[in-house]
């Protein structure tokens, strides 16, 4: 999937900043993301250890499974509002609407949810853990129709910019760990910060 054509003149990011305990092996994560009139097209590589998907229902705790996450807030006006995309390598999504982190929230039921296309590289149920080196990859379609029914959307066109972070984790595998795509000055791990979202900025 990531070296699909489409994907092989779009500038990959990288998840490298630490939050919490250092663990025992650090994944190598990568993102990109583009778009068109209708859509959002968001692809991640994971070079990792210890991978392990348990959960296969929407809005399950996939971030305790090998878990990548796009955090973003679609309208310029509103850098506080955000989507949190979580999906582990299986491809099961979590997706909810934070208006005000952890008060204010919905969490988006399974007909809008069905209409991400999430394409992963392992099976659905990884377990148990794979604990060799494993390169796998996630890669999702976001229609932006979707997005518009919960919020005001600054849509995708040259220089329009949204507020993001992108992570990766997997916090109840044999290696817990949380890493960052902008840093996050915090005590311990939470992704739930839009003060510290970096600017993506549409080209």
């Amino acid at each position: 999937m990531w070296d699909k054509k489409p994907w092989k003149k779009v500038r990959a990011v990288e998840i490298t900043h630490r939050m919490g305990d250092t663990p025992r092996f650090t994944p190598r994560t990568s993102a990109k993301l583009t778009y068109d009139k209708k859509n959002l097209y968001l692809i991640f590589r994971v070079e990792d250890r210890f991978v392990k998907s348990t959960i296969t229902h929407f809005n399950g705790s996939v971030s305790t499974d090998s878990c990548v996450e796009f955090f973003f807030a679609p309208d310029e006006d509103e850098p506080l509002r955000y989507f949190n995309l979580e999906i582990n390598a299986g491809g099961t999504p979590l997706i909810y609407y934070v208006t005000r982190p952890w008060t204010d929230y919905v969490k988006l039921d399974s007909i809008p949810i069905a209409r991400i296309d999430i394409a992963h590289s392992l099976p659905r149920i990884v377990d148990p853990e794979i604990e060799k080196d494993t390169t796998w990859t996630i890669e999702c379609k976001i229609p932006l129709s979707m997005l518009q029914e919960y919020g005001r959307i600054s849509l995708p066109r040259t220089g329009v910019r949204w507020k993001a972070n992108f992570y990766k984790t997997g916090s109840k595998t044999s290696n817990p760990h949380y890493f960052t795509w902008a840093p996050v000055t915090f005590p311990r791990p939470n992704f739930h910060l839009p003060e510290f979202f970096g600017t993506l900025i549409f080209q």
